[in-house]
């Protein structure tokens, strides 16, 4: 259904502008974008079948005979008593097998629909979307180093999102904007997505009630029969792990549920701190806590949508802060992506995770490793894929647009190896013979437009141009990438009544209430 189709809250969604709103549709610019990824070639499995089986077994054991918490929260734990668990105060036993039958409810994959349905996502089976950084409350950019996001930052981020090809989604949190309310901050969020791109997004989980206000938002923006009937929002639920499910988090996702609206449900786990130090049982733990997390979402709607989700770092013993792009963590990606296929669910894990400052090598070599080993692993919803930097504790601009472009590179690993006749190139072997050069011959005449993958930032020239031309390091290049990026931004049409009734919301829940910033 299109973006001018109706209905919110009951109400027929406002229409307007006329000839006027049909005009600048027509004539407003949309920028390219490259459809979700579709894997042709295989994930990498590193478990054998038996060592799969021991996993499985010793998360039942876990969930069975250590438990979890769900804390803060009565009708969660109602719930688990009406399916069969043996709940003792806050902690709930679930028996051997209940949780990996509540599961099978939940779809296998499902479609979020934008409000321009030409970048729509399929989420699950062989696919990957690509969403950008989430969550850091710095912004550290070249000119300005390391401050305090504000919500011009975010609006920048959105930007930025919007206008690059290979990122399929606007992603949610892109940075904390600091100078709005904690209270209002998600209004002002939640309408950058809506109204400076047309990508798919997520909805706000800090709060019950704010998970609210995205759903009512998105009623506004898509209208309430589309919301009913289709997935417009996917958004991310931690578990405080070890073992633990917090009420503000679990409000959130039982308002997304009883929405039909998808959850990415996911431990957030730095290895030897909040999960063993071994690979093996860092698996079990996260099998546990996603198996319990994902069957809570099916007790309070059956049927709707659920991403597994493993968000796995190692740890530096010495001083206690996470570390990316190691082997230990690969491992545990691609572990955690065999058992969540055997569960038939998507899964979400993965990123642009560097622990540097900025973006040098350590924050290239730890990004390549971490990007790579989401595409080998199967993943199927990859947060933080492009602006991640120090840990999450910033988002940068400039690794944003690095990235970004880097992103290209698993599109084109991913679809595969081509076969036919044009890639067998027999005519240009038999044209060239021994001895010659193929630069010249009809067949690198017909394929050299698209032949090599080549990145809009990096730069491939001579020396001797490379220092005439100011000796720019990868960083000053993005630098001058994202100035560029936001000078060609033009934001796409939204229809004025959908926005003006999108505001006239923001202002009535604003005013409703005093500022808060705790």
């Amino acid at each position: 259904m299109g973006e001018a189709e109706a209905d919110t809250g009951g109400r027929r969604r406002a229409r307007g502008g006329g000839g006027a709103a049909r005009r600048a549709s027509r004539s407003a610019v949309s920028f390219e974008t490259a459809r979700f990824i579709e894997r042709k070639i295989p994930n990498l499995d590193i478990l054998h079948d038996e060592a799969l089986e021991i996993i499985e077994a010793n998360a039942e054991t876990v969930l069975e005979e250590i438990g979890v918490m769900f804390v803060e929260n009565p009708a969660a734990l109602q719930r688990w008593r009406d399916a069969g668990a043996d709940v003792q105060g806050e902690r709930v036993h679930i028996p051997r097998g209940l949780a990996r039958e509540l599961v099978k409810t939940a779809p296998s994959k499902f479609t979020q629909i934008a409000r321009n349905r030409a970048r729509d996502v399929e989420i699950g089976g062989n696919s990957l979307v690509l969403a950008p950084v989430y969550g850091p409350p710095f912004v550290h950019d070249l000119k300005g180093g390391r401050r305090y996001a504000t919500m011009a930052d975010f609006e920048m981020f959105v930007k930025l999102g919007y206008m690059s090809p290979w990122l399929h989604h606007s992603g949610g949190t892109v940075c904390e904007p600091t100078d709005v309310p904690v209270n209002k901050r998600h209004l002002d969020m939640l309408y950058a997505h809506m109204s400076l791109s047309d990508k798919p997004f997520m909805g706000s989980v800090t709060e019950p009630s704010r998970a609210e206000d995205s759903i009512e938002m998105s009623k506004i923006l898509f209208g309430a029969d589309v919301v009913d009937a289709n997935t417009v929002m996917t958004s991310l639920i931690n578990i405080n792990s070890p073992l633990t499910f917090d009420g503000v988090m679990m409000g959130a996702l039982e308002h997304y549920a009883a929405a039909n609206q998808a959850s990415i449900i996911s431990p957030f786990i730095v290895g030897g701190a909040m999960a063993p130090v071994s690979v093996v049982g860092t698996l079990t733990q996260c099998l546990a806590e996603g198996l319990a997390g994902v069957a809570y979402s099916q007790l309070v709607r059956a049927g709707s949508p659920a991403i597994l989700g493993a968000m796995v770092t190692s740890i530096d013993m010495n001083s206690g802060a996470p570390t990316f792009g190691t082997p230990e963590t690969s491992q545990i990606t691609y572990g955690m992506g065999q058992l969540t296929r055997r569960l038939g669910l998507p899964y979400r894990s993965a990123g642009s995770f560097t622990g540097s400052k900025i973006p040098d090598a350590q924050a290239g070599y730890e990004t390549a490793n971490s990007l790579n080993m989401g595409l080998l692993a199967g993943v199927n919803f990859m947060l933080h894929s492009c602006g991640w930097l120090e840990g999450g504790l910033a988002s940068s601009p400039e690794k944003f647009v690095m990235d970004a472009d880097q992103l290209g590179i698993l599109h084109r690993m991913a679809a595969g190896v081509e076969i036919d006749e044009n890639a067998q190139a027999m005519d240009a072997l038999r044209e060239v013979g021994p001895g010659g050069h193929f630069l010249g011959c009809a067949h690198t005449q017909a394929n050299y437009q698209t032949a090599f993958w080549r990145s809009g930032v990096l730069d491939y020239k001579p020396y001797e141009t490379w220092s005439e031309d100011g000796a720019r390091s990868t960083y000053e290049l993005a630098a001058l990438k994202v100035e560029k990026m936001l000078a060609d931004y033009q934001q796409p049409h939204l229809d004025p009544a959908v926005d003006e009734a999108l505001r006239a919301y923001i202002a009535e829940k604003k005013s409703a209430m005093p500022d808060a910033f705790i």
